[in-house]
């Protein structure tokens, strides 16, 4: 069995020596062979290109897919298992807090028989605004979702070759590839890792970014926003209805009109609030749509460094 391990980075030249020594470790106690490490440099601006570089003439084993700009984290993910050759291919970030002397642990559940064996993050080593932040996304997405999707399970997951030919199947360029990786289905796996803190560095999602990721989840796989605004609007023509025929009563009743000002103004204002919430929603799913059509890549490579015949090829891609 041939084991691809798959790591996007970007700015890491802090981290980047000792992943290389951790992957490398793990590696030489793998069986089989001959494994890969695919690292995808998403735009880097620092010197995490030359270190890349030196890693491959280093190591066979250690190829780099070099973006031509930053285009973010889950396109450097999709570039990952569009240009890892495994039989199966393990994914995960490049700072360090996925630790990968636990990728045996998941080579051993897909001997077991499965296809898909993610990591289910315990003991976060962030701040409680993060952990706070990643466990609200999670339930949220997760309760949303049209599709079963496991708890604190990031990207940290071993893939079967069939699933992420499946996966590379998928037309879509917008992706949240921890839904999609639910969606194919197959036979799937958490273990529980320990989320350890980044070796070194400055963290690169942001608190916006993070909210950005779990509305992607969200809208990519759930329709429940657009039902929310159905069902907000229903009530609105409920509470209407029950309000003009309060009036009717009132004013047949008791001889004089329904008052105040305040509370007209303050439903007046809470409706047109809630339109507005409801309009920028469908322009979320609209922007995507569009998005969509204009049929442009999720990324760009400008070269692939790989060793051959005992040197560095660049070969340029488009």
């Amino acid at each position: 069995m041939r084991v691809s391990i798959a790591i996007p980075v970007y700015n890491e030249e802090a981290v980047l020596p000792e992943l290389l020594r951790r992957v490398s470790k793990v590696l030489d106690t793998l069986p089989g062979g001959p494994h890969e490490v695919v690292f995808v440099d998403d735009g880097s601006r620092d010197g995490t290109l030359a270190l890349l570089r030196a890693a491959v003439e280093a190591d066979p084993r250690i190829r780099a897919v070099v973006f031509s700009r930053n285009f973010g984290h889950q396109p450097a993910f999709g570039a990952g298992l569009a240009h890892a050759q495994g039989d199966v291919v393990v994914l995960m970030d490049g700072d360090l807090q996925d630790p990968p002397e636990a990728i045996p642990r998941l080579l051993e559940q897909h001997q077991a028989g499965y296809d898909v064996v993610y990591a289910r993050r315990v003991r976060r080593k962030e701040g409680l605004r993060f952990r706070i932040a990643y466990a609200l996304a999670y339930r949220l997405i997760g309760r949303l979702s049209d599709i079963a999707l496991p708890l604190d399970a990031g990207d940290f997951a071993l893939l079967s070759r069939r699933v992420v030919d499946a996966v590379n199947r998928l037309p879509e360029r917008q992706r949240y590839l921890r839904g999609l990786r639910a969606w194919v289905g197959f036979k799937q796996i958490g273990i529980e890792v320990e989320r350890e803190a980044r070796w070194a560095g400055e963290a690169k999602y942001t608190l916006t970014d993070l909210s950005r990721l779990a509305v992607d989840g969200m809208l990519a796989f759930s329709v429940a926003p657009l039902r929310a605004a159905a069902f907000v609007g229903a009530l609105s023509v409920i509470a209407s209805v029950l309000f003009a025929l309060y009036a009717v009563y009132v004013r047949l009743v008791q001889g004089h009109a329904p008052e105040g000002f305040t509370a007209l103004l303050v439903a007046i204002t809470f409706l047109g609030g809630v339109q507005l919430f409801f309009l920028g929603v469908v322009g979320e799913y609209v922007g995507r749509i569009f998005e969509e059509t204009k049929g442009r890549p999720s990324y760009l490579v400008a070269q692939v460094l790989e060793h051959a015949d005992g040197s560095v090829v660049r070969a340029r891609v488009s």
